[in-house]
């Protein structure tokens, strides 16, 4: 596992604070692999989410320190998302 994938892991865990989402969310990082969101928190993991979210590792970076904003990435293509839209908006409160 990449320590990219490791530290955004940590990150997310933290955020979470040991909760998870009403749903699966799978965040693919180019270049890096995949962490995946569901009732029981975060992990790192591949498997089919009700939403993906995909970005570079810069940018998922700077999601999560708050430096981007996630709707900004999203409106400026740099985050794609497919999927349930709701799914990704209870990860964004969740990050703010």
């Amino acid at each position: 596992m990449s320590d990219m994938l490791n530290a955004a892991l940590a990150i997310l865990q933290e955020k979470l604070g040991g909760t998870g989402l009403d749903g699966t969310l799978k965040i693919m990082i180019e270049d890096e692999g995949a962490l995946r969101i569901d009732d029981n928190g975060a992990s790192i993991g591949d498997e089919d989410a009700d939403c993906t979210l995909t970005a570079d590792a810069e940018t998922l970076q700077g999601i999560l320190s708050g430096d981007i904003d996630p709707t900004s990435a999203f409106m400026s293509g740099k985050l794609a998302v497919d999927g349930d839209m709701g799914v990704a908006m209870q990860l964004s409160s969740k990050l703010a």
